[in-house]
């Protein structure tokens, strides 16, 4: 048998997860700076928690699991000649892979919301899975870390979230740009073109307008049934200026007597300027109307991160989803969240280049095995190494000396360390820098600091 990888799917190296790890200790770091605790749900969920969350095209993205036992034996064979796949897939499964942590983070607070105290802030880095199609960046199985705040409408949420991915992506050194828009102000502009009954529909195609362009999104929104009288009343929406503030000015007059979309320009305008007051460079900040980001759970403020040098999707993400425990029976708990794409942010980094070299997990000291009495001696320095967190270990076999340096050299060990009969008896360490080519030896005080 071939091996292979699943799709979508990726091995990682030692190199590899020590990046991936520098990620997450730096996000990790700045979740519980912003008083976030930390949070683990299980992988799966049944799947009657995580349907019906994600809107029609994240539903079909849900990987499902199939019941144990001999399923086939129970499956109603009417439903299977008519293909009627919801019949079928409710009795053959009802449980899925979690397609992301903010679902499975309100079911968790609406079983627990009695013991918890509200404002309620956590953090949460785990695997999601997605039956997407693989492609640069979009993978099947990839981490989200996520910060999310439930029991508060205050806005100040919002601003406080804009400087938790400044300051998160500021420390990983990528220059992003942070796109905001708000779901009232789509509302609003659904009332205003007359389509409030197509929201989802015209919110969905909208979402596409950095992969289809103008043309795409038109054409989608006249295959969902939207007119063509309503889409030249949106036409405004693919000529906006660079401008925020200005943009929210001429929204102000368009939504006159519109309740919903004045109020999301309201609380836009307001996180756009707190921001501002709080310093924060306008360049970092966008307006972005035609960002809607597909969930359907998302009720004001959504956000979406796109690195400035590197043509890759969003590497990050949210929104406010004030209403999201009300479908596990629990009412009056607002929420709102942002992700970090780990995944898409370490292709970012990696292409400019961004991993400091503390980044990479390497050995910082090789011994040299000369056998016999030099092989416990050098035992015994390792230990006193290790106990001072210095890193080191011993080549296995009593081999050629070449073949040591060529194991140190493959694996990056900076220093390969020659304790030899010599030196035992002088108390004094060779070793060589194998960066640099330099060879020194010193005394054991020495060596061991």
């Amino acid at each position: 048998m071939k091996p292979s990888l699943a799709k979508g799917t990726r091995d990682f190296t030692s190199e590899e997860v020590s990046r991936r790890k520098y990620i997450i200790n730096i996000l990790q770091n700045n979740f519980e700076l912003f008083g976030f605790q930390p949070l683990e749900t299980p992988s799966f969920e049944n799947l009657s928690t995580l349907t019906g969350k994600y809107g029609e095209e994240g539903d079909r993205l849900i990987f499902k699991i199939l019941n144990s036992g001999d399923y086939t034996s129970k499956v109603n064979h009417e439903d299977w000649e008519n293909k009627s796949h919801q019949k079928l897939t409710s009795q053959i499964s009802d449980k899925a892979l979690r397609y992301d942590l903010t679902v499975p983070f309100a079911r968790f607070v609406a079983m627990n919301h009695g013991k918890l105290t509200f404002p309620y802030k956590r953090y949460q880095i785990q695997p999601v899975w997605r039956a997407d199609r693989p492609q640069k960046g979009r993978f099947r199985e990839f981490y989200q870390c996520d910060a999310d705040v439930v029991g508060s409408e205050s806005l100040f949420q919002e601003v406080d979230l804009v400087q938790l991915y400044l300051k998160s992506f500021s420390d990983l050194k990528v220059p992003v740009t942070i796109h905001l828009n708000n779901r009232k102000i789509l509302s609003g502009l659904a009332e205003y073109a007359g389509i409030t009954d197509k929201l989802i529909d015209f919110t969905v195609a909208l979402d596409k307008l950095d992969k289809i362009g103008k043309e795409g999104v038109v054409k989608e929104l006249l295959e969902r049934e939207i007119s063509q009288e309503s889409i030249d009343k949106l036409d405004f929406l693919f000529t906006q200026s660079d401008d925020a503030l200005e943009n929210l000015l001429q929204l102000k007059e368009k939504f006159a007597g519109n309740e919903v979309g004045t109020k999301g320009v309201e609380e836009l305008e307001f996180v756009l300027t707190q921001s501002l007051n709080l310093g924060v460079d306008i360049q970092n900040l966008v307006f972005d109307i035609t960002l809607a980001r597909g969930l359907d759970y998302y009720t004001g403020a959504i956000f979406e991160v796109k690195a400035d040098e590197v043509a890759m999707g969003s590497i990050g993400g949210g929104g406010r989803y004030d209403n999201l425990t009300e479908v596990f029976g629990v009412k009056n708990i607002p929420g709102i969240g942002i992700s970090f794409g780990l995944d898409r942010i370490y292709l970012v980094m990696e292409e400019l280049g961004l991993f400091p070299e503390e980044a990479s997990s390497k050995v910082e000291y090789l011994f040299a095995n000369f056998g016999g009495e030099e092989t416990l001696e050098a035992l015994k320095l390792i230990m006193k190494l290790r106990e001072k967190g210095v890193s080191a270990e011993l080549y296995p076999e009593n081999s050629k000396i070449n073949k040591q340096f060529t194991y140190a050299e493959k694996k990056g060990i900076k220093n390969l360390v020659f304790l030899g009969e010599e030196e035992i008896k002088n108390g004094t360490v060779t070793f060589k820098n194998l960066e640099a080519g330099e060879q020194k030896t010193v005394s054991l005080e020495e060596f061991l600091g």
